[in-house]
Parts: C-alpha cells; sequence; structure tokens
C-alpha cells in the first residue's frame, strides 16, 4: 500500500520550495549529480508504509553516516556517460576498417569529431568502472553491512565481467587506440548497454543517500526506529522544526490511550510551528530519513494530511469554512477506508463564527476519539471546547503552549505543558501596539502646498 499524502500536506510542511522559500528537499538536497537529486526527488515524492522497507532504508543511511562514506566519482563523468550510452544507432557504430588514411589526417587537424566523442564517452565509462573498482576495494563498510550488501556487491556484480580486463588492471585510459575504443564501444554501447545504465542510476541512488547521510551529520538528526505491533504508538525527543534559526525543543508521546492531542495556546505562542514539526517528522520518518530531534520510536501508518495554511477556493466559489468543511470530510473518507493516518488540523474551524466553531469542534474532535487507530493533532483558539472535551473523552491528551505576562508584553517558552491554555491576551497585543490610540486620533489634515 501506498503512502497516502497530497499536495496541501506537502505545502502546509514546506516538503518542496514554494515562492522561493527554503524547504525540507533543500536541506537534504546536497547531492553531487543531477540523477543523485532526481532520485532523492522521487524518494520525497512517495514516502513508504512498509516497516521492512523503511527500517532497512534507515540502517543503510546509518551506516553510511557512520563511516562516513564520500562520493567516490568525479561528477562531470555522468553527463558524458549517459549522452553516449543513449546513442544506440548502430549506424554511429565505429569499425575497424575506418583506421584508414583519412581517420589519422583528421585526427591530426582535430576534424574526427565523431570518433572524440565515442572515445571520450568510452574513457568516462572506464573511469567510472575504475572508480567503482577502488570504492570496493577501499570502502571501510563492515562485510555484514547493510550499505554493503546494497550498494558494494551490486556494484561488484556489475564490474565483476569487466575487471579481467586489461584496460581495467593497467588503469591506461588515456590516448586509447582506434582499435581499442571500437572494441569497448561495441561492448558498452550495444551489448552491455542495459546494464551500464542501471548501474549508473544505482550510483545515482549512493549520490542521494551520501546527500540524506551527510545531512544527519551536519545537522546532528536522529535516526528513527519503525516498530511492530497492533497498537499504534509514536515517541519524540527533543523534536524541533529544522528551517528555524533558533529553534525550541519538545518531546512528544503519542499511544491509544491519548491519540488526539489537543493543542491551545495563544497566537505565537508556537502551536503551528510545534504542529509542523511533529508533521516533517512523521513525513521523514516514513521515508527512512534522519529527522530533526534526538530519538524516534513510531509505528508505520499509512499517511498523513494536514490542513495547516488552508486557502479559500475562490475560482469554486468556497467560503473559507466550507473549504475547512470539505477538507475534514476528505480526511474523513481516508479513515472509512480503513487507514491509519495521521491527522493534523491547525485552528479547526476558524472561518465560522464563534459559536459554530465550538460546536462543530466538540462535533468533530468526538467523531476523531472514535477512531483508535490514527492519530490527530487539533489546536484551536476556543478552550470552552477542550473544557467539554475533557469530560466527554478519555483518550485525549491536553496539552498547551504557555504565554507569560511580563508587565503588560507577552513572552513565549515554546515548550509544551500538560493542560488547556487560559491565555486571552489578544486585547493587551492590540493595545501595546497602540491601535486604538491611533484610531481615535482619526485622519490626519491634508496638507496644502
Amino acid at each position: 500500500m501506498s503512502f497516502t499524502i497530497d499536495k496541501q500536506t506537502l505545502d502546509d510542511l514546506a516538503i518542496f520550495s514554494h515562492r522561493g522559500k527554503k524547504s525540507i528537499y533543500d536541506l537534504f538536497n546536497r547531492a553531487a549529480t543531477i540523477g543523485g537529486a532526481a532520485q532523492l526527488d522521487q524518494m520525497f515524492r512517495y514516502p513508504l508504509s512498509d516497516m521492512g522497507q523503511i527500517n532497512r532504508r534507515s540502517a543503510i543511511l546509518r551506516e553510511l553516516h557512520q563511516y562516513h562514506i564520500k562520493f567516490p566519482f568525479r561528477v562531470e563523468l555522468f553527463d558524458i556517460a549517459e549522452l553516449y550510452l543513449k546513442n544506440t544507432d548502430t549506424r554511429s557504430q565505429l569499425t575497424k576498417e575506418q583506421n584508414n588514411l583519412k581517420h589519422k589526417f583528421n585526427q591530426v587537424i582535430g576534424g574526427d569529431t565523431h570518433f572524440q566523442s565515442v572515445s571520450n564517452g568510452v574513457t568516462a565509462i572506464l573511469e567510472i568502472l575504475i572508480a567503482i573498482i577502488d570504492f570496493i576495494s577501499n570502502s571501510n563498510l563492515p562485510a555484514e553491512s547493510k550499505a554493503r550488501a546494497f550498494f558494494l556487491d551490486d556494484f561488484y556484480e556489475s564490474v565483476k565481467e569487466l575487471s579481467e580486463n586489461e584496460i581495467l588492471k593497467t588503469r591506461k585510459i588515456k590516448s586509447l587506440s582506434f582499435e581499442i575504443v571500437v572494441d569497448l564501444d561495441k561492448q558498452f554501447r550495444y551489448r552491455l548497454n542495459d546494464k551500464l545504465r542501471k548501474l549508473i542510476n544505482h550510483i545515482y541512488t549512493l549520490d542521494a543517500f551520501l546527500a540524506v547521510a551527510e545531512t544527519a551529520q551536519r545537522n546532528n538528526f536522529a535516526f528513527p526506529v519503525a516498530t511492530t505491533g497492533d497498537k499504534y504508538e509514536i515517541t519524540i525527543k527533543e523534536l524541533y522544526h529544522p528551517l528555524l534559526k533558533n529553534p525550541v525543543a519538545n518531546n512528544i508521546t503519542v499511544d491509544p490511550e491519548g491519540n488526539i492531542i489537543f493543542l491551545t495556546g495563544a497566537n505565537m505562542a508556537g502551536k503551528s510551528t510545534f504542529m509542523k514539526s511533529f508533521g516533517i517528522a512523521i513525513f521523514l520518518a516514513h521515508m527512512g530519513f534522519p529527522i530533526p530531534a534526538t530519538h524516534m520510536e513510531f509505528s508505520v501508518c499509512d499517511g498523513l494530511l494536514t490542513t495547516i495554511n488552508l486557502p479559500d477556493n475562490i475560482n469554486m466559489g468556497y467560503s473559507h469554512f466550507y473549504s475547512e468543511v470539505l477538507r475534514v470530510k476528505q480526511m474523513a473518507e481516508q479513515i472509512r477506508l480503513g487507514k491509519k493516518i495521521v491527522i493534523i488540523f491547525d485552528e479547526l474551524f476558524r472561518g465560522t463564527n464563534v459559536k459554530d466553531a465550538y460546536e462543530a469542534t466538540v462535533a468533530i474532535a468526538s467523531g476523531f476519539a472514535k477512531i483508535p487507530k490514527s492519530i490527530f493533532i487539533v489546536s484551536t483558539h476556543i478552550i470552552e471546547a477542550g473544557e467539554k472535551l475533557r469530560g466527554m473523552h478519555e483518550n485525549i491528551n491536553f496539552i498547551y503552549l504557555p504565554t507569560h505576562m511580563q508587565g503588560d508584553k507577552p513572552s513565549y517558552t515554546y515548550k509544551i505543558e500538560k493542560g488547556i491554555s487560559d491565555d486571552r491576551h489578544g486585547m493587551i497585543i492590540i493595545r501595546n501596539e497602540r491601535i486604538l490610540d491611533i484610531l481615535e486620533k482619526g485622519p490626519t489634515k491634508p496638507h496644502h502646498k
């Protein structure tokens, strides 16, 4: 089963760049090659929902990180090699009969561009193969490691047939004779073309994996562990948002006894940032990638859906409230299909009046409370809804982000606490900005020259 995610969620969590803003993909994309970056992009677009695949990828990345493996190839070789291998037109194949006086004369004056192009392609392939042989020989990965089995063993199978070639033994790949270029071209472009393309694609996978390992090293990210069991549980320690300059870390545990997180707090207290941090961790963990935290264990789920920055659908004529209603319906339909989903909804029903928002928040949260195999994080300003729900359901975990007043100025810890916020500081902030004073003074008199 594929992992369910949509554009709204990708945009909410800034997984890919939007309007020039830095993204989570940008954070990880340290790939040396265009092919490696493309493979990384595909991993981001298709998270995993199988525990074995997640833990296997995570183990490989952890080993590459632990043993400080570096990309062992010259980057410029791959453009040359790919262009060379794409041209399989037999009319472009060289023959030994072409090694005549005309060819030799053209070589002297630099006019035989076709031969030079083929020779460059052959040389690029040879250099890649030599780099693979050295990588296999010099790698410090243990014999039993998953990274060795995934990369080095596969690389060995790819070069085994060619490793006895005299050119690869002597490594004299400069100024190859016409006859040798003809022989190798016949092998590389025609007999071994598919095999070499798969090999290069696997090198791109190595490049993408090394980019992820380097990101973990540079940011001190932790590698999550996917666990078994029918109970859906998540434990994250020191979780923070990876795109903030000075983030504040929080611990969070979700289990069947508290699979609904009801989050309250004032504006600017950090609710949206916490929800985004949690969503990013869930997303990266289901890719087998390292996360911005010190520890994470999690039960694998079937998808992640968020509603943090939901736009009005003007083209469809939908109000913000109706867009929210349709989004909740979409989430409910995924749950009805039997999927285990992580759902994050920031400011549930902010697009309607307080009375309707209160009743709808209580009703929807109560509906969520009947779904034990999914996880829900719901934030709201309507703290009365939290008080109502506290007496209705035992599996709701009430947490809040506090505001501390220093005189008439609010300060924020961005650290989660148990309970329901009673912060009501909106008017204090309005007064601090002297908005009422500005309005009371009225418009300034027009200046006449």
